[in-house]
């Protein structure tokens, strides 16, 4: 139905650009944070739905299941466990904050330190949704190269001490540092400390997003930054998006209680999603520790399969580490390759992938990188999409010259 009423003189400035209207996953889709779907444990979350509303279902007719507005007390208390078992952070429920994915955390968190004109920093390639939310605050972002250990200390230290010269105070240091996104790196604990040090000494807090940290190939991780920092200087967020199922839109804070207070009283939408959270804490705390290396397990083969592939079909053109852990493989092509064009051509052929530029704030260091999600597809979709992406790259960029061993023909 097409409507009559003109609503566009209506609009205030600065709105985002309008949405395409949605058409659809591609045939071959190695984009957004997609899982497992053969890995969703759905059988056991059945089994804790019913659980769970058989035996408090009839307190969804009050806000917040008379638990408060920080959220579903049970799951919170699921999560002290975990995040004191995995990650080494000491919190209480009242530490903890329940949200709707880790998308509204970085919302409440900026919307609590943020203003026009403000500085954080970054790790110069970065999570795409972090990113945007940042220019549309009109947020100066300065971006700190990676190596394969993560964000460079060095490079961090002389931009404190240049930005404090210029009397400039950043809001944050924002960092994912277990399981980088979208580089897959760790950042080891002797970095971590290194990282508390110059945070303290310069005065900035550090915004520490842990969203890919339960996917660590080996099982061990370092402890969270946040168990390291000694004066409570860090805002810690995760989610249960990627060990659990990105659409049960769940995610949590942990942050001491002046900044807390402060998020809570943002938060205006009467609580997230509580049957979600119900149903979480009815599976997690039986099955969480034995459904999470199950699920790592078929990650892993996946990424081996990916990168099979694209040994196969880009030869030396396609270079890249191998992540650590996580969903995405972050790949760089030959300088001559613009991923911005290939995204569209890749597109019309049946393909999508994520162009680096996207996920960078330096981008001309990334115009020739790509994100691939390998998580989501099959192992035969991801052999049989970059076999086209590769065919359609050579016809864009005459890379890769050789294909699958075979010479192409210009």
């Amino acid at each position: 139905m097409t409507s009559s009423f003109d609503f566009a003189p209506l609009f205030p400035a600065g709105l985002p650009a309008p949405s395409a209207r949605w058409t659809g996953l591609a045939k071959y889709s190695f984009v957004g944070g997609n899982n497992d779907s053969e890995q969703l444990p759905l059988d056991g979350l059945i089994e804790a739905t019913n659980s769970a509303l058989q035996k408090e279902g009839r307190s969804l007719a009050t806000y917040g299941l008379a638990h408060g507005p920080q959220g579903y007390l049970p799951l919170r208390e699921f999560l002290v466990t975990k995040l004191k078992r995995d990650a080494g952070i000491n919190c209480t429920v009242d530490d903890l904050l329940i949200v709707s994915g880790s998308l509204q955390a970085l919302d409440l968190v900026n919307a609590t330190l943020l203003t026009r004109g403000d500085t954080v920093i970054f790790e110069q390639d970065s999570y795409q949704g972090s990113l945007t939310r940042l220019a549309r605050l009109g947020v100066n972002v300065v971006g700190i190269p990676l190596d394969k250990d993560g964000m460079r200390m060095d490079v961090l230290a002389s931009t404190l001490a240049d930005l404090k010269g210029r009397g400039i105070r950043p809001k944050y240091i924002y960092t994912i540092p277990t399981v980088q996104n979208p580089t897959g790196s760790i950042m080891p604990e002797s970095r971590r400390a290194e990282l508390v040090r110059l945070a303290a000494e310069y005065g900035v807090p550090i915004f520490e997003d842990d969203c890919y940290a339960d996917l660590v190939w080996s099982g061990q991780r370092p402890p969270a930054i946040h168990a390291m920092s000694p004066n409570g200087g860090v805002i810690h967020i995760g989610s249960f998006s990627k060990s659990i199922a990105p659409a049960l839109r769940v995610g949590f804070i942990v942050a001491p209680w002046d900044v807390m207070s402060r998020m809570l009283a943002l938060k205006t939408d009467a609580g997230s999603g509580a049957l979600e959270q119900m149903v979480l804490a009815a599976y997690c705390k039986p099955h969480f520790s034995t459904h999470v290396p199950a699920l790592t397990k078929a990650l892993r083969t996946k990424l081996d399969t990916l990168m099979e592939a694209l040994n196969e079909q880009f030869g030396t053109a396609a270079e890249f580490e191998e992540p650590k852990g996580g969903i995405f493989l972050w790949v760089k092509l030959p300088d001559q390759v613009d991923t911005l064009k290939l995204y569209q051509a890749a597109l019309a052929a049946g393909v999508s992938i994520n162009p680096g530029p996207e996920w960078s704030t330096n981008k001309p260091h990334s115009s020739s990188r790509l994100r691939l999600c390998f998580a989501s597809p099959s192992h035969q979709q991801i052999r049989e999409g970059v076999a086209v992406l590769a065919e359609v790259c050579r016809k864009e960029f005459g890379v890769p010259a050789r294909s699958a061993n075979v010479e192409k023909r210009a």
